[in-house]
């Protein structure tokens, strides 16, 4: 009876006459009547099968189908494993032959259900019947999607090679093979580890058969693939990238990427003309005439619905990194999520905080925290702490609600919990807490992408978080419809708390430039690169009542942004012009809804206030600039010849250390070669200065094993030194043998004076071993290869840039400082405690090591300060 019925069902399916070729798509406006551009095949040539070399047809064999010349067009273990998994599992197997793949290619849609498969396997078997096993083979091949807009073995040949598929190795065959499983990841420009993974898998499979000698797959070099395609004309532009997003929405919907490109589809997308028009055009102002690294990315979304309105990822068309969707720290823009979390736990936006600069908080290890241009407000209401983005109110808020509460906000608001594997707002490995989160979150330390920066501001502003998304509608050539898009949204914030952070986020808009005839709310945020007064990353991102949206400049590495006549670009800046303009032009010839009034949720707090002392409580909601670098430095004493500087200086450190505990410093010049030093020769324990030795070590052991760091080691380096973690210190110290290691190291680098413990922070060193140290990190000459020296540079100038303390207290603004400090309480000297730093000051004019060693003292902050007014003198007095 089973297959009485099976064979009726069959009979009952007709098999179509053949597909008719491929058709373009149409995206249009959100108004479905404006074209925002077309996406069609431009390269197809069908191909007999005795043109495909049959080396190449045994790859796509070994890949999809190796019993293909044997089954009769369906494969019955396959099918009944497939709907067994659907049915019970629903997890969309498939278990395709490949005459069922061509039969769904050609005939079906890609929708996983029973339904369809049954269809399928029906239509093969009719297609077996009608069709020789190499005519189905031929169809099979013509009708492949590729990727790079090649439809079909022959356009796929040449878009990826170069030539025809006639010419085709069977290495370069299984390339293309292993693009059927997934076009996009496939294409070896994309993804390269996942391309050539597939890639060997097939080899060895086509070995299995006999077709490949065993062992190519790991002899035979993975060949040369053309960069992008030879033949195709992709979407150039910003609108390039949108297509790229409409096309993943689709997939995920159940639309393939050959139907999106062949299948003639009307698409409605959310992009607003106006709008895009808006970011297309201000951004490309923007950026004219601007350094060529500078990058930007804009994203408006829709608070009602979650609709995507505008989107710039980079304007150089399909497949090209899209900046819009690389996460990266959003530094103060993430200050908005922790005022929420605090609203939400009854802590009201005009609670008081202690906003001085820097504050000491008991999880950054030692570490001072400042405010961005070291601001004072010591007794600071929430709301004028985000008006000036000051940091140490809202990092105590995030201490004292906890870091986790700001994190499950974040989430809920729209940041994703994974970014592929690596999950989002916690520590990385490397860092002090990994896979936790620390109130650095309150400083916009975890990257977060700006489309998802966007979506989060979409929910504050409407207190409901709705799904991103680019497709209203989907429309097949003869008008049946194949998709719309259902809103569904939930509540995450009260209107309350969405009424005040609003309220508090328009101060911030009255304060750096009104959007004319808009209510609007932002915030902005840079991301301190290194120890230098310029931004990695700056951000502008706010909303009206209508609209939301995110901006993003910066570079595709992470280095110092600079306009064009070297001004520093911060989120206050760039970023905020861009932002207010865009809004302005989006939302032009509206009538611009005033946004809630506030409810002042929550109680008045005064808590933190415990921390400040007395000498601020006068000081009440106050804003005031604190010492900045190069105070402590007066070049006025810079008078002289060298000799005489040499005595003033030694003159002075001589009156200042009768009043201090014991310290030394040393200083190499290197613009005019001169060196300085003031007991540069007496031996103080170490303490975390080693550190830079140690990780000196380590690169010399690998240089020597001529091979390249581990992802252990180097994980283990970033901690010890961006963390200062002394276990991951403890780690490299044995690896690289302990006390007798070091001191090999030592050695090899000029360091005669310095004698290791077997605790390493109480290695015995002097300041003028410390200044050789740094002259290695420049000295092309060094034992250190040049690729050891800039890692160990770059680590050091990227340490927190909080820990900016000693040393740099003699640089000036404009000023880099690559940095080692170290800190620690004897406990057999009355807990009195142990100072040191040590670094490098470059600029213009400027390139000097400094090294500052000291112990004694009876507080880490007097001898901070012992460490820094050395520093300063030497300065001073040197006029380096």
């Amino acid at each position: 009876m089973l297959i009485g019925a099976a064979g009726g069902y069959v009979a009952s399916v007709k098999l179509p006459p053949d597909p008719a070729p491929p058709q373009a798509s149409v995206l249009y406006y959100r108004d479905g009547r404006t074209v925002l551009t077309r996406v069609g095949l431009t390269d197809r040539t069908d191909v007999r099968l005795d043109k495909v070399p049959v080396p190449v047809r045994q790859a796509f064999l070994a890949a999809e189908d190796r019993g293909f010349y044997d089954h009769f067009g369906v494969s019955a273990k396959g099918l009944l494993r497939a709907l067994w998994a659907n049915i019970f599992h629903n997890d969309g197997q498939g278990a395709s032959t490949i005459t069922q793949q061509y039969v769904r290619n050609a005939y079906l849609t890609q929708d996983r259900t029973v339904s369809r498969k049954a269809r399928e396997a029906a239509l093969a078997l009719q297609v077996e019947h009608r069709f020789s096993k190499d005519e189905i083979l031929e169809r099979y091949l013509n009708t492949i999607y590729f990727g790079r807009d090649a439809y079909g073995i022959e356009a796929a040949s040449r878009a990826y090679f170069g030539t025809g598929v006639d010419r085709l190795t069977a290495f370069q065959g299984a390339v293309l093979a292993a693009m059927v499983k997934d076009p996009t990841q496939g294409d070896p420009a994309a993804n390269p580890a996942w391309a050539q993974a597939r890639w060997k898998w097939i080899l060895r499979a086509m070995a299995d058969q006999g077709w490949l000698e065993r062992g190519a797959a790991d002899t035979t070099p993975y060949p040369t693939v053309a960069v992008e395609s030879v033949t195709s004309s992709t979407v150039s532009g910003p609108a390039g990238l949108i297509v790229d997003r409409v096309e993943d929405e689709l997939v995920g919907a159940g639309i393939s990427r050959q139907q999106f490109r062949t299948a003639g589809l009307h698409i409605t997308t959310t992009i607003d003309a106006t709008a895009q028009t808006a970011a297309t055009s201000r951004i490309s102002g923007a950026l004219d005439g601007q350094p060529k690294e500078l990058r930007a990315a804009l994203v408006a979304v829709d608070p009602q619905n979650g609709a995507v309105r505008a989107y710039y990822g980079g304007d150089r068309g399909r497949g090209y990194f899209d900046d819009a969707l690389a996460a990266r720290p959003p530094a103060s823009t993430f200050k908005p999520v922790v005022l929420a979390a605090a609203e939400q736990r009854g802590i009201g936006f005009q609670s008081l905080f202690n906003g001085t600069s820097p504050r000491l908080f008991t999880d950054r290890g030692g570490a001072p925290l400042y405010n961005q241009d070291n601001l004072q407000c010591p007794i600071c209401p929430l709301d004028t702490a985000m008006v000036y983005s000051l940091n140490t109110p809202y990092y105590a808020l995030a201490e004292q609600i906890g870091p986790d509460a700001v994190r499950d906000l974040a989430h809920r608001l729209g940041v994703p919990e994974r970014y592929g594997r690596q999950e989002t707002l916690v520590d990385l490995k490397g860092e002090p807490t990994p896979g936790r989160t620390r109130s650095d979150i309150a400083l916009g330390r975890y990257p977060v992408a700006p489309a998802d920066i966007a979506t989060l501001y979409a929910t504050l502003a409407s207190g409901r978080r709705a799904q991103r998304h680019f497709v209203e509608s989907v429309t097949a050539a003869n008008g049946d419809f194949l998709h719309r898009h259902l809103t569904k949204s939930e509540e995450v914030l009260d209107p309350g708390v969405v009424a005040d952070v609003g309220a508090v986020l328009a101060k911030v808009v009255a304060h750096d430039g009104a959007v004319p005839g808009i209510h609007a709310a932002a915030k902005t945020g840079s991301q301190q690169w290194g120890d230098t007064g310029d931004s990695s990353d700056a951000w502008t991102a706010g909303w009206a009542p209508e609209l939301a949206a995110a901006v993003w400049v910066g570079r595709d590495k992470p280095g110092p942004i600079r306009e064009k006549d070297g001004k520093a670009i911060n989120g206050d800046g760039l970023p905020y012009d861009i932002w207010r303009n865009f809004l302005g032009d989006a939302l032009q010839g509206r009538q611009s809804p005033a946004l809630p009034e506030p409810t002042s949720v929550g109680r008045r707090e005064s808590t933190d206030l415990k921390t400040l002392g007395s000498e601020f409580k006068k000081r009440a909601e106050v804003v005031y600039p604190g010492p900045q670098r190069g105070d402590l430095v007066d070049r006025s004493k810079a008078t002289g010849s060298w000799a005489q500087r040499v005595d003033k200086l030694t003159a002075a450190l001589d009156e200042y250390a009768a009043t201090v505990p014991d310290f030394a410093v040393a200083v190499a010049d290197r613009k005019t070669g001169r060196h300085y030093d003031y007991r540069g020769s007496r031996p103080y324990e170490a303490a975390s200065v080693i550190k830079v030795e140690l990780m000196a070590a380590m690169l010399l052991q690998t240089q020597d094993q001529d091979r390249t760091l581990t992802a252990a080691e180097r994980t283990r380096l970033n901690k010890m030194i961006m963390a200062s973690d002394n276990d991951a210190a403890t780690r490299v110290y044995d690896d690289i043998g302990g006390a007798e290691g070091l001191r090999e190291a030592c050695q090899r680098l000029g360091l005669d004076d310095t004698d290791p413990d077997t605790s390493f922070g109480l290695t015995l060193t002097t300041a003028k071993d410390q200044i050789r140290m740094m002259q290695a990190l420049a000295d092309p000459d060094s034992p250190l290869a040049q690729g050891s020296r800039e890692l160990m540079t770059q680590l050091m100038s990227t340490v927190n840039a909080d820990q900016s303390w000693g040393v740099s207290a003699a640089s000036f603004s404009g000023e880099s400082t690559a940095l080692k400090n170290g800190w620690l309480s004897r406990s057999t000297e009355d807990g009195r405690w142990i100072i040191n730093s040590t670094g490098r000051i470059t600029g213009d004019k400027t390139d000097v090591a400094i090294s500052v060693l000291s112990h004694g003292h009876p507080s880490q902050k007097d001898g901070i300060a012992v460490a820094e007014q050395v520093a300063a003198l030497t300065r001073s007095y040197l006029g380096w």
